[in-house]
């Protein structure tokens, strides 16, 4: 099963994310998630790879890929196993992480979203997992 994930550059309430995280791609993995694709931009995209690394440390057999929406990007190979370039070559450069996000979504069995506005580029990859019928696993903040 493939997961992959949408969220924010910026993230509040850090404690409640990685909590949840942590929570949800255990659940994940113990459903038979065994792939992981990530986009490794900013704080949400890097919270995700921290725990999907950790993850693997009692879950070995998932993996953990770096989707690339550009082919000479730095990168960190601490956090993933694999990269990967999905068919993007044509695409301007100023939409290529659009087009990467979709791809991945379209690939994904699950998608895992940390989205709390509705503007901006995370909330355009949520809104094109709802309209392509992904199963979503969205991040709400708890209320007492």
């Amino acid at each position: 099963m493939i997961v992959t994930f949408c969220g924010h550059r910026q993230i509040e309430h850090k404690e409640s994310v990685h909590y949840w995280l942590e929570r949800t791609i255990h659940e994940l993995i113990q459903k038979g998630a065994d792939v992981f694709y990530l986009g490794g931009y900013g704080a949400f995209d890097l919270m995700v790879a921290d725990v999907v690394h950790h993850a693997k440390l009692c879950h070995p057999q998932i993996e953990s890929i770096l989707v690339l929406p550009y082919l000479n990007r730095p990168i960190d190979q601490n956090y993933y196993d694999d990269t990967l370039y999905p068919p993007l070559e044509k695409v301007p450069k100023s939409f290529a992480i659009l087009k990467r996000n979709e791809w991945m979504i379209e690939k994904a069995d699950i998608v895992v979203a940390y989205v709390l506005q509705d503007w901006g580029g995370a909330a355009t990859a949520l809104r094109y997992a709802r309209n392509t019928k992904k199963t979503i696993i969205q991040f709400t903040m708890q209320t007492e």
